[in-house]
Protein backbone atom coordinates (compact mmCIF):
# COMPACT_ATOMS: atom_id res chain seq x y z
CA UNK A 1 0.00 0.00 0.00
CA UNK A 2 1.83 3.31 -0.79
CA UNK A 3 1.64 6.30 0.98
CA UNK A 4 -1.05 9.29 0.06
CA UNK A 5 0.24 11.63 -2.31
CA UNK A 6 0.39 15.50 -1.50
CA UNK A 7 -1.46 17.41 -3.16
CA UNK A 8 0.83 19.72 -6.15
CA UNK A 9 1.72 23.16 -5.50
CA UNK A 10 0.14 26.29 -7.49
CA UNK A 11 2.36 26.96 -10.27
CA UNK A 12 5.11 29.32 -9.88
CA UNK A 13 5.19 27.83 -5.69
CA UNK A 14 9.08 26.56 -4.51
CA UNK A 15 8.50 23.32 -2.24
CA UNK A 16 8.45 22.80 1.95
CA UNK A 17 12.37 22.95 2.53
CA UNK A 18 14.16 21.87 6.03
CA UNK A 19 16.05 25.08 7.12
CA UNK A 20 19.38 23.39 8.95
CA UNK A 21 18.62 25.57 12.14
CA UNK A 22 20.30 28.87 13.10
CA UNK A 23 22.14 30.32 15.68
CA UNK A 24 21.01 34.05 17.29
CA UNK A 25 23.41 35.71 19.54
CA UNK A 26 22.35 38.38 21.67
CA UNK A 27 24.58 40.69 23.67
CA UNK A 28 23.55 42.05 27.34
CA UNK A 29 24.33 45.23 29.22
CA UNK A 30 23.65 46.55 32.60
CA UNK A 31 20.63 47.90 31.90
CA UNK A 32 19.21 44.34 31.53
CA UNK A 33 21.27 42.65 34.55
CA UNK A 34 18.75 41.26 36.85
CA UNK A 35 16.01 40.23 33.77
CA UNK A 36 15.05 37.02 33.86
CA UNK A 37 16.46 35.54 30.61
CA UNK A 38 12.40 34.23 29.70
CA UNK A 39 11.66 38.15 29.74
CA UNK A 40 13.97 39.47 27.93
CA UNK A 41 13.88 37.27 25.22
CA UNK A 42 10.09 37.94 24.55
CA UNK A 43 10.85 41.43 24.74
CA UNK A 44 13.44 41.34 22.29
CA UNK A 45 11.95 38.54 19.81
CA UNK A 46 8.34 39.22 20.21
CA UNK A 47 7.20 36.48 17.99
CA UNK A 48 7.50 34.13 21.08
CA UNK A 49 6.04 34.62 24.78
CA UNK A 50 7.77 34.02 27.94
CA UNK A 51 6.35 30.69 28.22
CA UNK A 52 7.85 29.83 24.59
CA UNK A 53 11.36 30.89 25.79
CA UNK A 54 10.80 28.62 29.19
CA UNK A 55 10.43 25.62 27.26
CA UNK A 56 13.32 26.86 24.80
CA UNK A 57 15.60 26.78 27.61
CA UNK A 58 13.98 23.69 29.00
CA UNK A 59 14.75 21.63 26.12
CA UNK A 60 18.53 23.43 26.01
CA UNK A 61 18.15 25.66 23.05
CA UNK A 62 19.84 28.09 25.18
CA UNK A 63 23.57 29.28 25.75
CA UNK A 64 24.82 31.84 28.71
CA UNK A 65 28.38 33.07 28.57
CA UNK A 66 28.66 29.75 26.81
CA UNK A 67 27.27 27.38 28.96
CA UNK A 68 24.08 25.49 28.45
CA UNK A 69 21.35 27.56 29.83
CA UNK A 70 19.85 24.77 32.65
CA UNK A 71 16.86 26.56 33.92
CA UNK A 72 15.60 30.59 33.33
CA UNK A 73 17.29 32.95 35.70
CA UNK A 74 18.27 36.58 36.16
CA UNK A 75 20.65 37.99 33.86
CA UNK A 76 24.17 39.08 34.63
CA UNK A 77 25.78 42.32 34.70
CA UNK A 78 27.29 41.91 31.09
CA UNK A 79 26.02 38.62 29.23
CA UNK A 80 26.20 37.00 25.58
CA UNK A 81 22.95 34.67 25.15
CA UNK A 82 22.81 31.88 22.01
CA UNK A 83 20.07 30.50 21.11
CA UNK A 84 20.78 27.42 18.59
CA UNK A 85 17.58 27.32 17.06
CA UNK A 86 16.65 23.29 16.02
CA UNK A 87 15.76 22.25 12.35
CA UNK A 88 12.63 23.28 10.61
CA UNK A 89 10.84 22.79 7.90
CA UNK A 90 9.95 25.98 5.80
CA UNK A 91 6.38 25.59 4.45
CA UNK A 92 6.20 26.01 0.69
CA UNK A 93 5.85 29.64 -0.69
CA UNK A 94 5.42 31.71 -4.29
CA UNK A 95 8.52 33.11 -5.24
CA UNK A 96 7.13 34.43 -8.62
CA UNK A 97 6.32 38.10 -8.48
CA UNK A 98 6.52 41.23 -11.09
CA UNK A 99 8.09 44.38 -10.55
CA UNK A 100 5.70 47.42 -10.68
CA UNK A 101 8.01 50.20 -11.08
CA UNK A 102 12.28 50.46 -10.21
CA UNK A 103 14.05 53.63 -10.88
CA UNK A 104 16.70 51.89 -9.32
CA UNK A 105 16.39 52.80 -6.09
CA UNK A 106 12.99 52.90 -5.30
CA UNK A 107 11.64 49.26 -6.16
CA UNK A 108 7.48 48.72 -6.54
CA UNK A 109 6.64 45.08 -6.26
CA UNK A 110 2.89 43.45 -6.89
CA UNK A 111 3.67 40.38 -4.04
CA UNK A 112 1.65 37.67 -4.15
CA UNK A 113 -0.05 36.03 -1.64
CA UNK A 114 1.74 33.42 0.56
CA UNK A 115 4.87 35.29 0.27
CA UNK A 116 6.17 36.30 3.33
CA UNK A 117 7.92 39.99 3.28
CA UNK A 118 10.75 39.36 6.26
CA UNK A 119 11.51 36.48 8.71
CA UNK A 120 8.60 35.45 11.21
CA UNK A 121 6.57 32.26 11.94
CA UNK A 122 8.69 29.87 11.05
CA UNK A 123 9.65 31.39 8.22
CA UNK A 124 13.56 32.92 7.64
CA UNK A 125 14.82 32.23 3.81
CA UNK A 126 11.24 31.67 2.18
CA UNK A 127 10.98 35.09 2.19
CA UNK A 128 10.48 38.38 -0.36
CA UNK A 129 13.28 39.70 1.70
CA UNK A 130 16.00 36.85 0.56
CA UNK A 131 14.59 36.69 -3.10
CA UNK A 132 15.30 40.51 -3.19
CA UNK A 133 19.06 39.85 -1.93
CA UNK A 134 19.40 36.31 -4.39
CA UNK A 135 17.30 38.88 -6.89
CA UNK A 136 20.47 41.50 -6.99
CA UNK A 137 23.27 39.38 -6.16
CA UNK A 138 22.57 37.59 -9.71
CA UNK A 139 22.00 40.79 -11.66
CA UNK A 140 25.54 42.40 -9.54
CA UNK A 141 23.58 44.98 -8.23
CA UNK A 142 26.14 46.96 -5.68
CA UNK A 143 23.26 47.63 -2.90
CA UNK A 144 19.90 45.40 -2.20
CA UNK A 145 16.45 46.00 -2.15
CA UNK A 146 15.15 46.17 1.26
CA UNK A 147 10.97 46.07 2.12
CA UNK A 148 10.21 49.55 3.63
CA UNK A 149 7.08 48.08 4.85
CA UNK A 150 5.32 44.59 5.40
CA UNK A 151 2.22 43.39 3.88
CA UNK A 152 0.95 40.59 5.67
CA UNK A 153 1.65 37.00 4.10
CA UNK A 154 -1.43 36.20 2.88
CA UNK A 155 -2.23 40.16 1.70
CA UNK A 156 -0.99 40.22 -2.37
CA UNK A 157 -0.24 43.35 -4.31
CA UNK A 158 2.43 46.57 -3.73
CA UNK A 159 4.87 46.08 -1.84
CA UNK A 160 7.57 49.18 -1.21
CA UNK A 161 11.18 48.68 -1.44
CA UNK A 162 14.45 50.80 -1.58
CA UNK A 163 18.10 50.08 -2.18
CA UNK A 164 19.41 53.38 -0.27
CA UNK A 165 18.79 53.54 3.44
CA UNK A 166 18.18 57.24 3.16
CA UNK A 167 15.49 56.19 0.63
CA UNK A 168 14.13 54.09 3.38
CA UNK A 169 14.37 56.22 5.92
CA UNK A 170 12.26 58.94 4.32
CA UNK A 171 9.74 56.60 2.66
CA UNK A 172 9.29 55.54 6.18
CA UNK A 173 8.44 58.45 6.94
CA UNK A 174 6.07 58.74 4.60
CA UNK A 175 4.16 56.08 5.83
CA UNK A 176 3.35 57.54 9.15
CA UNK A 177 -0.04 58.19 9.77
CA UNK A 178 0.46 61.95 9.94
CA UNK A 179 1.99 62.03 6.10
CA UNK A 180 -1.01 61.77 3.89
CA UNK A 181 -0.01 58.76 2.00
CA UNK A 182 -3.18 57.29 1.07
CA UNK A 183 -3.36 53.23 0.33
CA UNK A 184 -6.25 51.63 -1.33
CA UNK A 185 -7.13 47.85 -0.88
CA UNK A 186 -9.87 45.90 -2.37
CA UNK A 187 -11.37 42.79 0.29
CA UNK A 188 -13.63 40.68 0.32
CA UNK A 189 -15.89 40.88 3.45
CA UNK A 190 -19.37 39.54 4.68
CA UNK A 191 -21.84 41.65 3.45
CA UNK A 192 -21.22 45.14 5.40
CA UNK A 193 -24.93 46.10 6.38
CA UNK A 194 -25.29 49.72 5.74
CA UNK A 195 -23.00 50.02 3.02
CA UNK A 196 -24.68 50.94 -0.11
CA UNK A 197 -23.16 52.04 -3.33
CA UNK A 198 -21.53 55.27 -3.24
CA UNK A 199 -21.98 56.41 0.33
CA UNK A 200 -18.34 55.42 2.13
CA UNK A 201 -18.29 54.50 5.22
CA UNK A 202 -15.46 55.79 8.16
CA UNK A 203 -14.24 53.52 10.20
CA UNK A 204 -12.00 55.42 13.28
CA UNK A 205 -12.54 53.06 16.43
CA UNK A 206 -9.00 51.98 17.82
CA UNK A 207 -6.27 48.72 16.97
CA UNK A 208 -6.12 46.89 20.50
CA UNK A 209 -3.62 44.46 22.07
CA UNK A 210 -5.48 41.82 23.18
CA UNK A 211 -4.61 38.32 25.24
CA UNK A 212 -4.37 34.98 22.83
CA UNK A 213 -3.63 31.51 24.14
CA UNK A 214 -0.81 31.04 21.60
CA UNK A 215 1.04 34.43 21.17
CA UNK A 216 0.33 36.04 24.65
CA UNK A 217 -0.86 39.17 22.75
CA UNK A 218 -2.24 39.99 19.41
CA UNK A 219 -3.54 42.74 17.90
CA UNK A 220 -7.54 42.75 17.44
CA UNK A 221 -10.81 44.92 17.43
CA UNK A 222 -12.34 46.56 20.66
CA UNK A 223 -13.40 43.57 22.68
CA UNK A 224 -16.43 43.57 25.02
CA UNK A 225 -16.72 45.92 28.13
CA UNK A 226 -14.74 43.16 30.61
CA UNK A 227 -11.99 42.69 28.11
CA UNK A 228 -8.36 42.93 29.12
CA UNK A 229 -6.24 45.43 26.54
CA UNK A 230 -2.83 46.02 27.42
CA UNK A 231 -1.91 48.97 24.32
CA UNK A 232 -4.19 50.53 21.75
CA UNK A 233 -3.22 52.72 18.60
CA UNK A 234 -5.74 54.95 16.46
CA UNK A 235 -6.84 53.74 13.18
CA UNK A 236 -9.04 54.99 10.70
CA UNK A 237 -9.93 53.28 7.31
CA UNK A 238 -12.70 54.30 4.66
CA UNK A 239 -14.74 51.46 2.84
CA UNK A 240 -16.19 51.91 -0.71
CA UNK A 241 -18.63 49.34 -2.21
CA UNK A 242 -17.10 48.08 -5.40
CA UNK A 243 -19.69 44.92 -5.99
CA UNK A 244 -22.04 42.99 -4.07
CA UNK A 245 -22.67 38.97 -4.46
CA UNK A 246 -24.67 36.16 -2.72
CA UNK A 247 -21.15 35.63 -0.97
CA UNK A 248 -19.97 38.97 0.41
CA UNK A 249 -19.14 42.48 -0.67
CA UNK A 250 -16.02 43.36 -2.71
CA UNK A 251 -15.23 46.59 -0.94
CA UNK A 252 -12.13 49.03 -1.57
CA UNK A 253 -10.71 50.27 1.62
CA UNK A 254 -8.89 53.09 1.74
CA UNK A 255 -6.15 53.76 4.51
CA UNK A 256 -4.08 56.95 5.74
CA UNK A 257 -2.80 54.80 8.48
CA UNK A 258 -0.68 51.29 8.74
CA UNK A 259 -1.87 49.64 12.12
CA UNK A 260 -1.35 46.27 11.92
CA UNK A 261 -3.91 44.20 10.54
CA UNK A 262 -5.84 47.57 10.66
CA UNK A 263 -8.27 46.06 7.62
CA UNK A 264 -9.22 42.68 8.59
CA UNK A 265 -9.51 44.14 12.65
CA UNK A 266 -11.52 47.73 11.21
CA UNK A 267 -13.99 44.64 9.43
CA UNK A 268 -14.16 42.29 12.34
CA UNK A 269 -15.08 45.66 14.40
CA UNK A 270 -18.07 46.27 12.62
CA UNK A 271 -19.38 42.75 12.54
CA UNK A 272 -18.68 42.15 8.82
CA UNK A 273 -14.91 39.87 8.74
CA UNK A 274 -13.17 39.45 6.11
CA UNK A 275 -14.47 36.09 4.16
CA UNK A 276 -12.32 33.26 4.98
CA UNK A 277 -10.61 34.98 7.80
CA UNK A 278 -9.38 32.24 10.44
CA UNK A 279 -8.57 34.50 13.31
CA UNK A 280 -10.97 37.36 13.24
CA UNK A 281 -14.56 35.82 13.65
CA UNK A 282 -17.92 37.28 13.99
CA UNK A 283 -19.17 39.66 17.54
CA UNK A 284 -15.29 40.57 17.70
CA UNK A 285 -13.59 37.42 18.75
CA UNK A 286 -10.44 36.40 18.23
CA UNK A 287 -9.87 32.30 17.44
CA UNK A 288 -7.85 30.19 20.62
CA UNK A 289 -6.14 27.97 17.70
CA UNK A 290 -5.48 30.92 14.48
CA UNK A 291 -2.53 33.16 14.24
CA UNK A 292 -2.27 36.45 12.41
CA UNK A 293 0.09 34.78 9.75
CA UNK A 294 -2.48 31.90 8.60
CA UNK A 295 -4.14 32.13 5.36
CA UNK A 296 -7.85 31.78 3.97
CA UNK A 297 -8.52 35.79 3.52
CA UNK A 298 -8.53 37.79 -0.18
CA UNK A 299 -7.05 41.58 0.53
CA UNK A 300 -4.88 42.96 -2.21
CA UNK A 301 -2.66 46.25 -1.52
CA UNK A 302 -4.39 47.81 -5.14
CA UNK A 303 -3.02 51.31 -5.27
CA UNK A 304 -1.06 53.84 -3.46
CA UNK A 305 -0.22 57.50 -3.44
CA UNK A 306 3.18 58.84 -2.36
CA UNK A 307 4.28 62.05 -3.43
CA UNK A 308 4.66 62.10 -6.78
CA UNK A 309 4.39 58.48 -7.30
CA UNK A 310 1.18 56.92 -8.14
CA UNK A 311 1.16 53.18 -9.18
CA UNK A 312 -1.51 50.27 -9.08
CA UNK A 313 -1.73 46.23 -9.45
CA UNK A 314 -4.88 44.67 -10.29
CA UNK A 315 -6.08 42.25 -7.93
CA UNK A 316 -4.82 38.28 -9.57
CA UNK A 317 -7.63 36.89 -11.61
CA UNK A 318 -7.83 34.74 -8.49
CA UNK A 319 -9.25 37.18 -6.16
Amino acid sequence: MTGQQAEPLPEGWRPAALNQGWTYRDITGSDDQGTLISVLMAQRYGHSCEDVWLRRIAAGELRLNGKLLLKDQPLPDQAELLWCRPPWIEPAFPDIWSVVHDDGDLLVINKPSGLPVMPGGGFLQHTLSTLLDQRSRQLGEPLVAKPVHRLGRFTSGLQVCARQPATRAALSRAFKPSSGTRKLYQAWSQRVAGLEFGRPLAVNTDVVERPHPLLGWVWGPLPPADGLIRRRLKAHSELTLLERCPQGDRLQVAITTGRPHQIRIHLAQLGFPLLGDPLYLNDQRISDVATPGDGGYRLHAWRLQLDDLHVSCEPPSTF
